[in-house]
């Protein structure tokens, strides 16, 4: 049964839903930029610049991936913490990554330190996101996270063990091969504003292709942009002659 999602506001969009849906779809599913996706649609028929499509991909990103998290089943009760550090013009920062045991990407945050102050804040916005405490914290060593545990969540279990957090550690692989294609992120905004949108919309449609047959694959990812036509309110394009 769907959950009740009110649809974003397309007043003043020119563009069929489906048209701009799909461009966003293609931009944060595939490793494309704005002019290859810019590029499909003309093949499709479809003229839009690539300027058009990044202005949708800002303005509706976030809404969508927000939507898409709405309808997953509710996160499991442990939560793996990781940070690991990306380049924005030449300086270090540090995205921080929240997830739980199924792997599915509960937060992100982009950052400039990797103390204890900016641990604390992750931690604090995750759970005033999640509305709940976990079971375990597990995170790898860095010397922050005990002092976070105990000031915010001491009832919690934690394990600090770098073998314990593979599936964080793992789980960034997609996140680094979209940095590498957009040849890095331009600030510190636009990476929090990407990676917020990109973190919920991919993996909705990357499903874990080797634990299923093909039979059971096609099956499963149309009701994956049943799921996606229903959060954006539009239909799906017919595929391309």
């Amino acid at each position: 049964m769907f959950v009740s999602v009110v649809s974003p506001s397309y007043r003043g969009h020119r563009y069929p839903v489906g048209v701009l849906a799909h461009c966003v779809w293609l931009y944060f599913r595939f490793p494309f930029s704005f002019r290859v996706v810019e590029e499909c649609m003309l093949q499709r028929g479809v003229i839009v610049s690539h300027e058009t499509v990044r202005r949708w991909c800002v303005k509706f990103g976030r809404s969508y991936a927000d939507g898409l998290r709405r309808r997953r089943p509710a996160a499991g009760d442990k939560r793996h913490l990781d940070e690991v550090f990306v380049t924005i013009n030449g300086e270090r920062q540090y995205l921080w990554r929240a997830l739980d045991q199924y792997g599915n990407v509960l937060d992100v945050l982009v950052q400039s330190r990797r103390d204890a102050k900016a641990a604390k804040r992750f931690l604090a916005k995750l759970m005033k996101k999640q509305r709940r405490v976990p079971r375990i914290l597990v995170t790898d060593k860095l010397k922050s996270y005990p002092v976070v545990h105990r000031a915010l969540v001491s009832s919690v279990e934690h394990r600090a063990h770098k073998g314990l957090n593979n599936r964080a550690e793992n789980s960034c692989q997609p996140t680094r091969r979209r940095e590498r294609a957009m040849k890095g992120f331009r600030s510190p905004g636009s990476a929090q504003r990407f990676l917020s949108a990109f973190s919920g919309i991919s993996p909705h449609f990357r499903v874990c292709r080797h634990l299923r047959t093909a039979a059971e694959h096609r099956f499963e990812i149309p009701l994956h942009f049943t799921i996606r036509d229903h959060v954006t309110g539009g239909i799906s394009l017919p595929a391309a002659a």
